[in-house]
């Protein structure tokens, strides 16, 4: 029996990159997927792949930040599949610059997308998943079900010229607890994930011009061979650590 046989999980910002290929591996494990993005091309080419091999998988496509697209999303998720096991939190972008630097709109707009979102899908999935988590444990049925947000090291530790990233994943590492406390004794079990440095759009160079909402992605090539610098120089030391 594959690991995740007969669940359901939607995994938002999946038309691409990290979630593309989550969405990709669970279906490999028996998952049926519900690709959310914004892109619909994207969205359609990654459902196309997905089923092409025999996976099942539906496309929601919408702009997670919008006020109404969370109950979308998990009322066709439901009209679809007649359940939720799993809900990733995935979706999202960067807009950096220094605190001296940045606007309202920039700060807002990190918090939207890295923190609301994922607040607002959390708590329209409920009843599919603390609720029917609930009903389970009524009926003495034991059956777990997921969230996982995605959250990164800047949450963790900052990052320079991401006030507004580290400061909305910061805060999704403190709705992750939240939930998992209020959620435990119902077997919803809520985890995040603190990514370092992924090779997707967001972190190829900035002069090759992928924008998001008419926001430039990807980092400036100078700041990505200071990174491979540190990550080389960390490297050797764990390197002498080890011998």
């Amino acid at each position: 029996m594959k690991l995740l046989e007969n669940q359901v999980a939607i995994i938002t910002g999946s038309g691409r990159g990290v979630g593309r290929t989550l969405a990709e591996i669970m279906v490999e494990h028996g998952a049926k997927v519900v690709i959310s993005d914004k892109d619909h091309h994207v969205a359609e080419e990654t459902l196309q792949a997905i089923t092409a091999k025999g996976g099942e998988a539906i496309s929601v496509v919408g702009d997670v930040t919008e006020v109404h697209f969370s109950k979308r999303l998990i009322d066709e998720t439901i009209a679809a599949f007649g359940k939720l096991d799993i809900l990733v939190n995935n979706a999202g972008y960067t807009w950096d610059s220094l605190i001296h630097k940045m606007s309202d709109e920039q700060f807002q707009k990190m918090l939207d997308i890295h923190l609301v979102a994922p607040f607002r899908l959390i708590r329209e999935a409920a009843p599919y998943l603390r609720d029917a988590g609930k009903q389970d444990i009524e009926v003495g049925r034991v059956h777990y079900r997921k969230i996982v947000n995605v959250s990164s090291v800047a949450g963790v530790m900052g990052n320079v010229g991401q006030a507004n990233y580290a400061s909305a994943k910061a805060g999704l590492i403190g709705l992750t607890k939240t939930v998992a406390k209020e959620w435990a004794g119902f077997n919803v079990n809520c985890n995040a994930v603190a990514f370092g440095m992924i090779d997707t759009r967001l972190t190829q160079s900035k002069e090759k011009g992928e924008s998001v909402d008419g926001v430039a992605v990807g980092i400036p090539e100078k700041g990505q061979k200071d990174v491979r610098a540190i990550n080389s120089a960390k490297a050797g030391r764990n390197d002498e650590r080890s011998r």
